[in-house]
């Protein structure tokens, strides 16, 4: 089930919130959708499942446009939205029967949410009132709407938003899983989650995609301004030594005996520091060159 998004933009009022944004999401890719606040993201992800319509341009469901025939294009969307509306005085078993009748699925009702308190690790609180639930677990139970009716594209908005740590990881292997089967369009500001399950990465900033890659490729938008080495040594170095070093340009303690040192050239530093132990009878405890991550590249390419 693919998304195709073709010079969308998007107004409101004056202020366009979108501007010609094309991409296509293919089946069983799951994509981070990342950007920084007020860069398009949630529209965007409103108007793939039919919440609101884009000023201009198209948005296909496996070949069929949004607007062509919306209630059928939205059966095969689930979709969790960034703010999780929910009705706090329903029971858990109570909305998603509710929600599970909205898009009359043909399988035994009971037994569809039975699998799907249980795939979200809802049991444990499945007899109370969703307005009685800790936030992780409202965020769980907005999950589950999303996925009570099997769909082929999943979109999550801030879908491990109030998460503990564990509930975390549990929550990233449940997409990671349903992207086997599903296409699923991902925003999150956590980097360490589309580095954890993304296959590809799509950055929008002030309404325009600035980066749209496999996550492996990603890393190639920037080049280190700076090589950095990160050391420890055995005893206490001193810093001049350091600084007198070929190619370096600055020197900074951390903490204890470890220091950074960057250079702006292209030749590995690393060889000189062996050298420099060797010569002084230091013994390197660590040396590490700190690559670019994702947070970086996210930095670079929106601006903040």
């Amino acid at each position: 089930m693919s998304i195709v998004v073709q010079g969308v933009t998007r107004y409101y009022g004056e202020q366009k919130a979108l501007d010609n944004v094309s991409f296509e999401i293919r089946t069983g890719e799951i994509v981070g959708f990342l950007g920084p606040n007020g860069a398009g993201k949630t529209t965007m992800m409103k108007i793939i499942t039919g919440f609101i319509p884009a000023s201009s341009g198209t948005v296909m469901i496996n070949g069929v446009e949004i607007g062509d025939d919306s209630n059928e294009v939205k059966k095969k969307i689930g979709y969790l939205p960034e703010n999780n509306p929910l009705y706090p005085e329903m029971y858990i078993r109570e909305y998603l029967g509710f929600v599970a009748s909205l898009y009359k699925t043909d399988s035994t009702l009971k037994k569809q949410i039975d699998n799907i308190i249980e795939m979200t690790g809802l049991a444990p609180e499945q007899k109370k009132k969703i307005g009685s639930l800790s936030k992780g677990y409202r965020q769980r139970v907005g999950l589950a709407q999303a996925l009570i009716h099997n769909p082929e594209i999943l979109i999550l908005d801030e879908a491990t938003s109030g998460l503990d740590p564990n509930q975390i990881v549990e929550i990233r292997n449940l997409i990671r899983d349903a992207g086997k089967e599903k296409t699923v369009m991902l925003s999150t500001h956590i980097m360490q989650e589309v580095e954890a399950i993304c296959d590809r990465v799509i950055i929008i900033d002030k309404g325009i995609i600035v980066a749209d890659d496999e996550k492996k490729n990603i890393y190639s938008r920037i080049k280190q301004p700076k090589q950095v080495i990160s050391v420890e040594f055995d005893r206490e170095v001193d810093e001049k030594i350091l600084r007198e070093l070929p190619f370096v340009d600055s020197v900074k303690k951390v903490a204890g005996n470890s220091w950074l040192l960057e250079s702006s050239g292209d030749q590995d530093i690393r060889p000189e520091i062996f050298s420099l132990a060797v010569k002084n009878n230091l013994t390197v405890l660590s040396l590490q060159k700190k690559e670019s991550n994702l947070e970086e590249i996210f930095r670079h390419l929106t601006g903040n």
